[in-house]
């Protein structure tokens, strides 16, 4: 169902962008506090270690407990307004371009629209142009989710403003370079590694064995989240740490801090004070999260679609009989 398939296909363009909204929204509430934890190990310049007596977070289990004691349940969901913009407006754009492109590549070229290389350059295009579209939302959620107490922001409005205000309308696309960098590859063989995996799949379950096709899609989504997480992994760390400049003062509580001058500036202080297990920090609940979210999206997605198509099969039915 994910990507243009001439021979069954019953889904337009606009009914793949409100099938990636949807998944988009109910992945988010399920995956929000994966995503604070990642985001809070991203941004600790300190080592995640329990020898490291000045590091706030060590590992899950314990950041876990730390974030509940000191901040309640409702931290696990800081930023989930924001997020929830990012997810339904990230989900529609990706897949409605995604269905675009594929489409457009089998009316237009000699290329095959399910070939696991089209998949690849297809989505990674489809991410890039979603990412410009949700970039600002994705700045903000990354603000609510890296602040502690007593809070910066108190809401929505307020963050907008403040932003703009102190550091104008060019703060809320920070880390949009790395972002673009990262997102190609990442998304691109998220796509193609699910069709490897359906295509796969396909060859070595038997016919009568395919009848748990959502858990097959679930499957093959974590573990195409998984792949592309793992190879495009520093990216997302980099464009965390400049999403939080000028936001210094907001993260005394949780270590130090670092002023950074661009993306080369990021890379060079990270590998000088961190050493390359910087480049990795928060990787395993980012990988957690990237198994669950991404075979969530899918699953989600195909689903909806599923949906759609038998909506429409029964209303095209329903005409036929009056």
């Amino acid at each position: 169902m994910v990507g243009y398939d001439p021979e069954a296909r019953c889904v337009s363009t606009v009914e793949a962008a409100v099938a990636g909204s949807a998944s988009g929204l109910v992945t988010r509430v399920l995956v929000s506090p994966l995503d604070v934890i990642k985001i809070r190990f991203q941004l600790q310049i300190e080592q995640l270690s329990s020898r490291n007596p000045a590091a706030k977070y060590h590992g899950i289990l314990q950041a876990v407990q730390r974030i509940f004691q000191e901040e309640g349940l409702v931290a696990f969901w800081k930023g989930h307004v924001p997020a929830q913009f990012l997810s339904v407006g990230y989900g529609a754009v990706q897949f409605m371009a995604f269905e675009s492109l594929t489409k457009l590549v089998h009316n237009v070229t000699s290329y095959n629209a399910r070939d696991s290389f089209v998949h690849f350059v297809c989505g990674g295009l489809a991410a890039c142009t979603a990412t410009v579209a949700v970039q600002p939302v994705d700045t903000l959620r990354t603000r609510f989710a890296a602040q502690g107490e007593p809070k910066i922001y108190h809401n929505l409005r307020h963050a907008v403003l403040t932003m703009y205000q102190a550091e104008g309308p060019r703060t809320f696309y920070r880390g949009l370079t790395p972002t673009i960098i990262a997102i190609f590859p990442y998304a691109g063989l998220q796509f193609s590694f699910y069709n490897i995996l359906q295509l796969f799949s396909e060859w070595v379950i038997p016919t009568e064995g395919k009848k748990g096709g959502n858990v097959k899609n679930l499957v093959c989504g974590s573990c195409a989240g998984i792949i592309s997480k793992t190879l495009t992994y520093p990216f997302d760390v980099f464009k965390k740490r400049l999403q939080v400049g000028g936001f210094e003062h907001a993260r005394a509580a949780f270590g130090q801090v670092r002023i950074y001058r661009g993306l080369l500036d990021c890379i060079r202080q990270i590998m000088r004070e961190e050493g390359p297990g910087g480049f990795f920090k928060g990787l395993s609940p980012s990988l957690l999260k990237a198994a669950v979210s991404t075979g969530l999206v899918f699953f989600w997605y195909e689903l909806f679609c599923s949906l759609l198509c038998a909506l429409k099969s029964t209303d095209s039915t329903t005409r036929t009989e009056g």
